[in-house]
Order: C-alpha cells, then sequence, then structure tokens
C-alpha cells in the first residue's frame, strides 16, 4: 500500500498569509479613501489598489480556509484492487472499476506554483459522476496519477506495497 497525504496544515497556513494581507490592505485602504473624497490627486487610485488588495486577500484566504476545511486529513491509500480516499474520518474505497477517467495538468510554469497550490492537479472521475480533485498540496501527486492511470487504462495494478 502507498500512501499520498494532503498538507492541511499548509493550506491553513496559506489561507492565515491570505487573510493578514487583506485585512492589512483593508487597513490602509479604507481611511485612504476615506482621506481622498473629493480629490482627484493619486489617492482615489492608492485607495483603490489597496481595497482591491484587502478584498482579493480575504477572498482568496476564505477559498483556501473552505477547501482546508472541506479537505481535511484528506488522504489516498493505493492497493491492488483500488484505492481508499479518506477525508474528515470518512473512508471510501474505490475499486479500480468504478474510475472513468483521470487528468493531469503539469502545472502552470509560473514560479512557485506548486508551493502556492496552484501547480499541478489530478482529477480522478468515477462512473458515477462523482469528481475528486486533488492539488499540489498533496504529497507525490504525480506518482498518484501515475498509478491511477496505468491502473485504470493500463492494466498495470500496483503490487504489495503499491509499487
Amino acid at each position: 500500500m502507498r500512501e499520498h497525504r494532503t498538507d492541511g496544515a499548509r493550506r491553513l497556513r496559506q489561507a492565515g498569509m491570505w487573510l493578514i494581507s487583506g485585512t492589512v490592505g483593508m487597513a490602509f485602504g479604507v481611511p485612504v479613501a476615506l482621506a481622498s473624497v473629493g480629490t482627484t490627486e493619486g489617492a482615489p487610485e492608492l485607495a483603490g489598489l489597496l481595497l482591491g488588495v484587502g478584498l482579493t486577500g480575504w477572498g482568496l484566504g476564505i477559498w483556501r480556509l473552505v477547501q482546508a476545511f472541506r479537505t481535511r486529513e484528506q488522504c489516498f491509500d493505493i492497493h491492488e484492487r483500488g484505492f481508499t480516499h479518506r477525508v474528515a474520518g470518512t473512508a471510501t474505497v474505490i475499486p479500480w472499476e468504478d474510475v472513468a477517467r483521470v487528468s493531469t495538468t503539469g502545472g502552470d510554469g509560473r514560479p512557485l506554483a506548486d508551493a502556492r497550490g496552484m501547480g499541478s492537479r489530478c482529477e480522478i472521475l468515477l462512473h458515477s459522476g462523482r469528481r475528486i480533485r486533488v492539488d499540489a498540496f498533496t504529497e507525490d501527486i504525480r506518482g498518484l496519477a501515475s498509478v491511477v492511470h496505468g491502473a485504470v487504462h493500463l492494466g498495470q495494478f500496483p503490487q504489495g506495497r503499491g509499487r
């Protein structure tokens, strides 16, 4: 069996950083916006920039926070006959026959994209229509995608300890 854990703590740290940057942007943006009422000089543009940073930070922070809670304790256990998807104390055993398709993206090419969780992605589509999305917060996402693809499309099932 091979195990692929999702780093929920890293997701929470990233959510915290986005929320802090959003709060700082709003903390400076609101006073600048109030002070710039009635002016046409550079203050309205600065206020817009700061408020934009604040709203973007809050939006991305809330998005990551929701992701962190929805996928807390997520783990994929690879077995000879399928894999187990564990999330928040619930385990679902998925046989290879239930997987319809595996698609991956190799990343967007931007620096540090995988560190932000926006690089490599994998989506496992089941015959039932359910989609399991895996992002770069999951360890060895390429290995997970390769094993699932090999088992589903090539008939190369993992032997023993997930090899």
